[in-house]
């Protein structure tokens, strides 16, 4: 629109200078020494203007021709660029059409004219991974690297992905410390850091980063609960294996107080603590843990301690009868601490109790091992086959005839006798009454 508005002004201005000159055009005289030139004024205008259009036009020529290398190189350059822009596109797409071979060349063969080669190097790196080229992906790492250093947490979180994905732990461990200590408090690193350690079940490192999880809130309050009670179980299990006995206490004592209640923690704590012949200190800290919250496997758990006072046992885990008086479990245990105390009666009561609330497999099996040590083995073989039937799905078993058993000649006759099996290669038949057949021809 400008240049437009320019021409139209030049028009004017020439339409205007027109009607000045022929109205009247002037009269210029030079005089030069014995020379003099005489002309209108309208010509000194006009080769006036000739002159300085040449001057600037050359002038022009001048400039363009000493500043015509730097522009071929720039234009050089922006032609690159575009190139590399069009390679990373049709790279990017066939990574995405699983060409990760094609991929690769494309994103490598013009990196160096993009204007972005870390991104090219990356996405190399990302498709040798893909090959399983190692060697290769590692050397695109330290390209990228060395496109641009100040993108370090790029191209190591970058480089610890592929090798996590790759199953190379400890190589990942090495990259995401080195990243720690460039950006420790990165959350994508310490999510990161949580995978691995899972995976390399190094749970002892994984309890030192819950603190930071939390900070940090890299996960939601309920799944880093679980984490850390997952974490402490995993670590009371080592305690445990552990040829030091003292071991377990100390993880006993790691444990934060706000998980401490939790039921698989204690549960596992007080096994612990029962294998290694500490059954007092299970049985208390069991009763501790029920008074806090009710948790039906450490109502199992108490009834399988072997204490020396099994009847103070019983007393105590008979209080619960008021607020859990229908209990299967619960009553399993209160038949098995009869059973410690030698009150038979007593443990019959309850085990029957507990089957007849729906008690579990091990009830029918305490109450028949009860029966068979009081002399009634009918009865126990009737509990036996009531275990039997009902720890099992009927849709599962296979129909059987209800003549099963009768005489030979009660039973249908088959449409057609069953042919003794032949034996292909030796041609020998098989005979009923378990001698050899004879040969075939």
């Amino acid at each position: 629109m400008s240049r437009l508005v320019k021409i139209w002004l030049v028009v004017l201005a020439g339409a205007v200078l027109g009607v000045v000159v022929a109205h009247d055009a002037g009269y210029v005289l030079l005089s030069f020494g014995h020379w003099t030139v005489e002309m209108s004024l309208a010509l000194l205008v006009l080769l006036l203007a000739l002159l300085f259009g040449g001057l600037y036009f050359l002038i022009r020529l001048m400039v363009r021709t000493r500043r015509l290398p730097g522009d071929l190189r720039d234009w050089k350059q922006r032609r690159g660029a575009r190139k590399a822009q069009e390679a990373m596109t049709r790279g990017l797409l066939e990574m995405s059409e699983g060409n990760w071979r094609a991929a690769e060349k494309r994103l490598v063969r013009h990196a160096e004219q993009s204007e972005t080669p870390l991104l090219n190097y990356l996405a190399a790196a990302r498709a040798a991974q893909l090959q399983g080229a190692h060697d290769r992906r590692d050397a695109y790492i330290r390209l990228a690297h060395e496109h641009m250093p100040s993108a370090d947490v790029a191209v190591s979180l970058t480089q610890a992905e592929l090798q996590l994905a790759d199953n190379q732990l400890e190589q990942a461990l090495a990259t995401l410390r080195h990243l720690r200590q460039v950006a420790p408090r990165h959350t994508y690193v310490l999510r990161l850091l949580r995978r691995l350690y899972e995976q390399l079940g190094d749970w002892e490192h994984l309890r030192e980063l819950i603190p930071e999880l939390r900070r940090a809130k890299v996960v939601p309050p309920e799944e880093l609960r679980a984490l850390e009670i997952r974490t402490h179980r995993k670590l009371l299990e080592n305690a445990f294996l552990s040829t030091d006995a003292r071991d377990l206490d100390r993880a006993w004592a790691a444990v934060p107080k706000a998980i401490r209640s939790d039921p698989g923690l204690v549960g596992d704590f007080a096994g612990y603590l029962e294998e290694r012949g500490r059954d007092e200190e299970a049985e208390k800290l069991l009763r501790a843990a029920l008074r806090q919250g009710w948790d039906e496997h450490l109502v199992e758990l108490y009834g399988l301690l072997d204490s020396p006072h099994p009847g103070h046992q019983l007393a105590r885990m008979e209080k619960f009868l008021k607020e859990h008086p229908d209990d299967p479990v619960l009553l399993l245990t209160l038949g098995r601490l009869s059973m410690r105390a030698r009150l038979w009666g007593k443990a019959r009561a309850y085990l029957e109790a507990s089957i007849a609330r729906g008690g579990p497999v091990d009830a029918y099996r305490e109450l028949a091992r009860l029966l068979e040590h009081m002399g009634e083995e009918a009865e126990a073989l009737q509990v036996y086959r009531k275990a039997l039937a009902g720890s099992g799905d009927e849709r599962h078993l296979i129909p059987l005839p209800e003549n099963i058993g009768q005489p030979k000649a009660n039973r249908p006759v088959l449409e057609e006798p069953v042919q003794p099996p032949r034996d292909a290669d030796t041609g020998v038949e098989d005979g009923g009454d378990g001698e050899a057949g004879k040969a075939t021809a």
